[in-house]
């Protein structure tokens, strides 16, 4: 069987849009069916470190229109379900485990496989 190699590059305009293409991406390969606010909510999440801060939540309802504080707290339960949010001495964050430094460039390595 031939194995294809295929490279993407893309530049984004900053570290919110690259966290939010890195977890559309994420959302896409396990077929988590996020929505573009909760991938919003989730990138903005995972910069800020938490979404308990008053000052936070105020700040992510100033840049997403059509928001408010109850729409954040459905988000963050059905985050909480998928285990994508966590609660962590006190506070809801993005579990660790998909937490990237999006100040940085990011390299992803994608292997789709047949099942054999």
């Amino acid at each position: 069987m031939e194995t294809i190699l295929q490279k993407w590059k893309q530049t984004q305009e900053n570290e919110f849009s690259l966290a939010e293409k890195y977890y559309s991406l994420l959302s896409a390969m396990n077929s988590l069916q996020l929505t573009e606010r909760e991938i919003q909510l989730v990138a903005f999440t995972a910069i800020k470190g938490n979404i308990s801060n008053v000052n936070v939540r105020t700040e992510f309802i100033s840049l997403h229109e059509g928001t408010s504080g109850p729409t954040i707290n459905n988000i963050i339960s059905k985050l909480k379900k998928k285990n994508i949010f966590i609660k962590e001495n006190g506070k809801v964050k993005v579990n660790p485990k998909i937490v990237l430094d999006f100040k940085n460039n990011i390299i992803i390595n994608i292997s789709l496989q047949h099942e054999i």
